[in-house]
């Protein structure tokens, strides 16, 4: 079996073989260029490269095109007299057409499997991202994952959090004692960012079979690595629930995967796409994670890809750990573009033969600048490569072909139907419904008891016998009729008709004066 992927071919007439050595493929890599460029081509020959070789690859379809790995090339296309071509050119004598094993998988369970993780297992950092909160919004989440745990109330979807949300509002007298101040407006921040990624279908994601990771570390019968693709093309029009659960994903690879060193070969590549919206805008400690995840998970056997148009979009720090680098070409239209370019090329190693920043402008469609990995994990030297043919179909399949691919799939029917098993939502319905019950109990015992027991269960002043009204007022005086007429008397004055009378005797008096 080969020790390489091959790339295609460099040197001056494009026939010296290069290739992406399997040994250092888990020190990751960085595949980048313009809109057009070609980079959709590198990912499928790199997708087969590595299945071929018994690798399983992870990767997210964001345009549609690379389902067609699953389906082999034909000599009726009308680009086969180019490959042909080019296969001569770069001496890829063995080139021929074929199909790769593929599972398809998708969020929202439409293009393929669905894919799903519990609210717990996302945690409150990576779900804090997705929300976009604020610090004192993502503390009041913290403390909701501590209840969680806590109190017994397992976190599986989104109706979990919610219902926990509700139930810390309303206790928060009690839980600011302990855990600061719990503002009811950061609650109904967080309830309204739920609220949004559920119009989104991110409700989707989190539920129950959760994916089992082992399901993508996977070869079918004849040795060849499965191909993971991630139907993305609606998912981008959710570009936060798009990163998120990327990263989501390459944690639970990074924390599930035991230690295995310097492997022959990785045991999972991992493409990134469009990996600019994992860094933009994120918040420091995100990107301190994703540079840890970077520089560690290479010892679990973990590849990682990302794929962008410009490098400046990676942050140095994780940039400086992608070692190997397949660069198509960059546009240098502005001033920015072509500092960009400047700094790209000085990540290179010099060819004597040509300026690597003239070389990054000037390669053509299907052709990059590229540098990999050698013998110690050395950087090699750039070379201008001409990237060998795909041998599967090069564009997407039809809506026929990919059902009947997910129905002979052995994934068909494990993730397909969701559970909702008893966690925080009805949890907490059943403490209310108990809660309600026991006070509606309380209030009939209380009702059917004698009057004398509620006034003592109600905590009022009793003495034991009942007085009567008569011995704590004056006893009235005999009814006369004189009584009766001062009484009235008295009665009208106090009315409006008296007033008046009252008023008009003291004006005519001052009146007077």
């Amino acid at each position: 079996m080969s020790t390489e992927v091959f790339l295609g071919g460099g040197g001056e007439s494009y026939g010296e073989r290069q290739g992406l050595s399997l040994k250092y493929a888990n020190r990751h890599g960085l595949i980048a260029g313009a809109t057009g460029t070609g980079k959709t081509v590198t990912l499928q020959i790199l997708a087969e490269g590595f299945s071929q070789a018994g690798v399983p690859v992870f990767m997210a379809d964001v345009k549609g095109d690379l389902s067609g790995l699953a389906k082999s090339g034909s000599a009726d296309h009308k680009l086969h007299g180019a490959f042909l071509e080019r296969a001569q050119t770069i001496g890829f004598s063995d080139f021929a057409y074929g199909s790769m094993p593929v599972t398809f998988w998708d969020l929202f369970g439409e293009q393929g499997h669905p894919v799903r993780t519990t609210v717990s297992e996302m945690g409150p950092l990576l779900l804090s991202r997705l929300l976009e909160l604020s610090e004192a919004q993502e503390g009041i989440l913290n403390i909701a994952f501590r209840l969680a745990d806590e109190e017994g109330l397992p976190l599986l979807d989104l109706k979990d959090l919610q219902a926990l949300l509700v139930w810390i509002g309303e206790n928060r007298s009690k839980l600011s004692l302990r855990y600061g101040n719990v503002s009811t407006a950061s609650i109904g921040a967080i309830q309204r960012r739920l609220l949004v990624i559920e119009n989104q279908g991110g409700a989707k994601l989190f539920g129950e079979p959760a994916l089992d990771l082992a399901d993508l570390i996977r070869v079918d019968e004849n040795g060849q690595g499965m191909v993971n693709i991630l139907a993305s093309d609606k998912l981008m029009a959710a570009p936060g629930l798009y990163a998120t659960f990327l990263l989501w994903l390459l944690s639970e690879l990074f924390e599930e995967l035991p230690e295995v060193g310097d492997p022959d070969k990785p045991k999972l590549v991992f493409f990134f796409d469009e990996a600019h919206l994992l860094f933009d805008d994120a918040p420091k400690v995100l990107i301190d994670k994703v540079e840890q995840v970077a520089r560690l998970i290479r010892s679990k056997g973990v590849g990682v890809y990302f794929i962008t148009q410009n490098p400046a979009d990676v942050p140095e720090d994780i940039l400086g750990q992608l070692g190997n680098r397949v660069q198509h070409a960059l546009r240098a239209f502005t001033a920015k573009d072509r500092k960009n370019l400047k700094l790209a090329a000085e990540t290179y190693r010099d060819n004597p033969r040509f300026k690597t920043e003239d070389a990054i402008r000037e390669v053509g469609v299907g052709e990059a600048v590229t540098s990999m990995l050698q013998k110690k994990g050395v950087p090699g030297i750039v070379e201008r490569t001409l990237i060998r043919p795909p041998s599967s179909q090069l564009g997407p399949l039809t809506g026929a072909e990919r059902k009947a691919i997910l129905a002979a799939s052995d994934m068909a029917g494990k993730y397909d139907t969701a559970k909702d098993r008893r966690s925080a939502y009805e949890i907490l319905a059943k403490r209310a419904e108990d809660a309600a019950q026991a006070a509606e109990t309380a209030e009939a015992e209380e009702e059917d008891q004698p009057a004398m027991q509620r006034e003592y269960s109600a905590a009022r002043r009793y003495s034991g016998a009942r007085v009567s009204r008569s011995s704590s007022r004056y006893r009235r005086k005999k009814d006369t009729f004189a009584s009766a007429m001062s009484e009235a008397v008295i009665k009208e004055l106090k009315g409006t008709t008296g007033r008046r009378i009252v008023r008009g005797i003291l004006g005519s008096f001052f009146k007077g004066r």
